[in-house]
């Protein structure tokens, strides 16, 4: 259905290799390479589930790009594996195209994330709530190692597993930590921080998870595991975007806290690694575990500052942004539109601020945020208001993969037409350029699209 070409060219694969639909499609091994499944646990929805694994994800080969990094692929719906629990280890189109189309919107964003190399079809049904057809994911990543991997090994008790785990993960992907007596604990330092990183990075592009289950947490901080996904459109503090979600776990405003509670688990996991003295072990995981919390703050405030076109940060800056989302949540504005039409505000002049406004319910709110954020910017002589709009159009995206774009597109591939897909990864390649004639992919859902429900059915 779709071929990632700009992809296979980074990864220096032959475009024209006429066996790579075979390989891709899962009826043909790669050249010398056995695939492989990894077993894991986690913790879904906070309950402990004691063995889970890539039921339906098999690793096909291990590459090294023309630029020396190595990066694994993988076939996500190629058939069962000795992790499928019973189940066909399949994938639907429905979901395939999702995660397709978003891993690549993510990366284009500037957002770490798993890639997506290949898309192919099939006319298999599958059983889901309804009968649906079968579809393979190629994926791309340098790992996909995540956190409940070691839990698996901890919770077992088998401890000893742990250490030629970590060794793996570090020699292939933080290498600079290879030789160092106290690896581990510098290691782990810089997975809370890039889960911290990634999790601010969600938050300030409006992007919900959707299933933030310790097995879908890669060890590398990259976005893993697309299911129930969404990107806001109304914009609302405690937006559930996974319809299975009843209690609202992984809701928008608590993703942050999940990110952080996640972190706890594996570190937990750490312990019989960092000493073997227990007080020490857990002296070491605590100073550890409280990264999170700062990295997290100075990360995610940091990326508010930039959409909102602020050089710096300064005293009273977080105050500022919490009125600005109290006012877009009161209002249920739209997100992504919202932000882009920030960099409409003027200093050199008090007219109104439009494209913001339209949307606002409680304009005697909003004008006197836009008041103080004015002399926020005069504050700091950040008065070039072309400048700072070309800043800002650079970090607040005009295109995102809203749900309604992604339905279209699945409705379309349902009936034989590949274009909307192969349309929307055009489009989202290019998230911060206007793209004049596309302004209709900017839009807020139609009526009936509005309230799509996502479930963790795939």
């Amino acid at each position: 259905m779709h071929f990632n070409e700009r992809l296979a060219v980074e990864l220096g694969i032959d475009t024209g290799d006429q066996a790579l639909i075979d390989i891709l499609s899962g009826n043909r091994p790669w050249p010398a390479y056995a695939p492989v499944a990894s077993v894991y646990a986690g913790h879904q929805f906070g309950a402990w589930v004691s063995q889970l694994g890539d039921g339906r994800a098999l690793t096909i080969a291990e590459i090294r790009k023309p630029d020396g990094e190595r990066v694994e692929l993988q076939l996500k719906g190629a058939g069962q594996t000795p992790y499928s629990r019973g189940s066909d280890g399949r994938a639907v189109l429905r979901s395939s195209i999702r995660e397709y189309l978003c891993s690549e919107a993510m990366h284009a964003l500037g957002i770490p994330t798993t890639r997506s190399l290949s898309l192919v079809a099939s006319p298999e049904p599958v059983q889901r709530e309804t009968m649906e057809t079968a579809a393979v994911v190629c994926r791309v990543a340098p790992s996909f190692v995540r956190f409940g991997q070691f839990e698996f090994f901890y919770h077992r008790g088998q401890h000893a597993q742990l250490a030629p785990l970590a060794d793996h993960v570090i020699a292939q992907n933080f290498p600079h930590l290879v030789d160092r007596p106290d690896r581990y604990a510098r290691w782990l330092e810089e997975v809370i921080e890039r889960t911290a990183c990634l999790i601010a990075q969600w938050q300030t592009v409006g992007f919900c998870h959707g299933v933030m289950n310790t097995d879908n947490f890669s060890i590398l901080g990259l976005t893993l595991d697309y299911g129930p996904f969404g990107f806001m459109d109304a914009f609302r503090q405690h937006h559930v975007c996974n319809h299975s979600d009843y209690e609202g776990r992984y809701g928008y405003d608590s993703q942050p806290l999940i990110g952080q509670w996640n972190s706890s688990r594996l570190l937990q996991t750490m312990l019989p690694l960092l000493s073997d003295n227990q007080e020490e072990a857990a002296d070491i995981v605590t100073d550890i575990y409280e990264r999170y919390s700062s990295t997290y703050s100075r990360e995610a405030l940091r990326r508010w500052a930039d959409k909102m076109g602020l050089r710096e940060v300064r005293e009273g800056d977080a105050s500022l942004i919490s009125r600005l989302l109290t006012i877009l949540h009161q209002s249920k504005s739209d997100f992504t539109r919202s932000f882009r039409h920030l960099s409409r505000v003027r200093t050199d002049s008090d007219a109104p601020a439009t494209g913001v406004r339209e949307e606002i319910a409680d304009l005697q709110a909003f004008d006197a945020w836009v008041t103080d954020y004015r002399a926020r910017l005069r504050a700091e002589q950040n008065t070039d208001d072309a400048a700072r709009a070309a800043r800002m159009n650079q970090v607040n995206p005009k295109y995102v993969l809203r749900n309604h774009l992604a339905q279209t597109a699945i409705e379309s591939a349902m009936n034989d037409d590949d274009t909307e897909v192969a349309a929307l990864i055009r489009l989202l390649s290019r998230p911060y350029d206007e793209q004049p004639g596309m302004e209709r992919y900017a839009a807020a859902p139609p009526d009936e699209l509005r309230h799509l429900e996502i479930s963790c059915s795939s």
